[in-house]
């Protein structure tokens, strides 16, 4: 019972709301939350990040954060025998599948969590990379990706990935089928690149600029773009990130 005004009564205990938790996995220090952190600590989140290469993610108990954030990283999902974390990482996703607990896969975590759900991942005949557009599907364009239609983004993959079963497609481009998919309200990965900001996109250009010429590129052709598309793409991001943590925040209250 509490007091007038909603006060509690002398000697009444205070419950004081439990912070919602964030755990990110992350693979390489140079591939990081970015922009992203902002939208999560202004949901209420607080933010732990692993770095999966140095911990025993094993160990962790796949249930116990409010929300798991997989980020991207050089490596393969298909790589588990070079890369053992990985497949603790897929067994974490599995048990957070399983419970249907909140996730939210980029790039290479978006192909964990593929697999996870049992789909095939793969190399794709050809990277995808540079400041492009994914085109939402009728399922996306009343989801969080929607902010995306008409907004470039970075791409920078060779992966693939089949759509798994029981996921919804949001998102499509011109080389790769699947952008971004979804399950109910509490999962959500997408392809493309939303947490980059022009500190990660330096540090990206300064560590794999080299593979650019390849692909037709520059640093400073995507520099000018990060210039053009930057400020649109990071609206973009805080608003996509910003639609799915209220839709978890909603389905919390009907739970």
């Amino acid at each position: 019972m509490t007091g007038t005004g909603g006060r509690p009564e002398p000697g009444e205990a205070v419950r004081v709301p439990r912070p919602r938790t964030a755990l990110v996995l992350r693979h390489d220090s140079a591939i990081g939350l970015g922009n992203l952190g902002p939208t999560l600590e202004a949901h209420g989140y607080e933010i732990v990040t692993i770095d999966a290469p140095h911990a025993d993610v094993a160990a962790l108990d796949p249930l116990a954060p409010d929300l798991v954030v997989v980020l991207g990283g050089d490596e393969a999902a298909y790589e588990t025998d070079r890369y053992p974390y990985l497949a603790d990482e897929i067994a974490m996703l599995s048990a957070r599948v399983e419970a249907e607990a909140p996730i939210f896969g980029v790039c290479l975590g978006a192909q964990l969590l593929a697999k996870a759900l049992g789909a095939e991942v793969r190399r794709g005949p050809r990277k995808e990379v540079g400041w492009l557009t994914v085109e939402p599907t009728a399922a996306g364009a009343v989801s969080p990706v929607r902010h995306f239609a008409g907004v470039p983004t970075v791409q920078w993959h060779g992966d693939t990935f089949d759509l798994p079963e029981g996921v919804e497609r949001l998102a499509t481009s011109s080389q790769y089928e699947n952008q971004a998919f979804a399950r109910g309200e509490w999962l959500l990965a997408v392809q493309f690149h939303p947490e980059i900001t022009d500190d990660i996109h330096e540090d990206w250009l300064r560590e794999w600029g080299d593979e650019l010429p390849e692909y037709g590129l520059s640093r400073e052709q995507l520099r000018a773009e990060r210039a053009s598309y930057g400020p649109r793409a990071q609206a973009a991001s805080a608003a996509l990130l910003g639609d799915y943590l209220a839709g978890l925040e909603a389905r919390s209250l009907v739970a």
